[in-house]
């Protein structure tokens, strides 16, 4: 929840490889105070069945850049081991069809705002946009 002094941020996360949220990826919240300060780590969460974190922690004040940590290759790794249970002649292939392993993205923030941030996601791309 955002207040006067803070942001506040939400995201969820759509596999566009199955037009279905994703389920269970792990996500990271970090924040800074400026260009140059350190990120300060704020803790996480796993996205449900609808691909969305709602716990996320709160932002402190003074937060003007945000950082989402996206673990994606578990992920993936997942669904291609549920996916070749039906195909077992694949299972030796040797690739692990996960070009980027995690997705992580960094954006500015303002005080009294919420920032929705969705991740559209498939094994060898991504795409993000400020939701609402």
């Amino acid at each position: 929840m955002s207040t006067d002094t803070t942001a506040s941020v939400s995201t969820h996360i759509l596999d566009t490889s199955a037009g279905r949220p994703a389920e269970g990826v792990a996500v990271r919240l970090a924040a800074r105070g400026g260009r140059t300060a350190d990120w300060r780590e704020l803790g996480g969460s796993a996205t449900d069945a609808d691909g969305r974190c709602k716990d996320l922690p709160a932002l402190p004040e003074g937060t003007i850049h945000v950082r989402l940590d996206f673990e994606v290759e578990t992920y993936f790794e997942k669904k291609q081991a549920d996916a070749q249970q039906d195909a077992p002649a694949n299972r030796d292939s040797g690739a692990s069809g996960v070009f980027f392993p995690e997705v992580t993205i960094t954006f500015a923030v303002r005080p009294g705002e919420h920032y929705h941030v969705p991740l559209l996601l498939n094994p060898f791309g991504y795409s993000v946009y400020r939701g609402s």
